[in-house]
């Protein structure tokens, strides 16, 4: 009878155990990335969902297609002005928590 030499664990384990737990400096740059690349997907599902080309929103934004599909995959290189603009055109609102010290801060 064969047995299974791999054990079931959730996701959660095995980022705590390859990235680091919660709190930790590695764990929340990890934490703070998958965030910024969720910027860069709701961008692109509302463009989609709006029946417009990377070079349309560019037009309406202002920018290259180029720019557009550098936001779309990697938030992270693109300019905190220019995301809030590529919101403004998709006529999407945008809202920011911010928490200090475990308070959330009113903004």
């Amino acid at each position: 009878m064969a047995t299974n030499k791999f054990k079931t664990v959730s996701i959660d384990t095995m980022i705590d155990k390859h990235i680091g737990k919660r709190g930790t400096k590695k764990r929340e740059a990890f934490e703070n990335e998958l965030r910024i690349d969720l910027l860069g997907q709701a961008i692109k599902q509302v463009r989609q969902e709006l029946n417009l080309t990377q070079e349309q929103l560019g037009n309406l934004v202002g920018v290259q297609k180029a720019q557009i599909s550098k936001i779309e995959n990697s938030v992270k290189n693109a300019r905190f002005e220019t995301i809030l603009k590529v919101f403004d055109a998709l006529g999407a609102k945008v809202n920011f928590n911010v928490v200090l010290n475990k308070r959330k801060l009113a903004i």
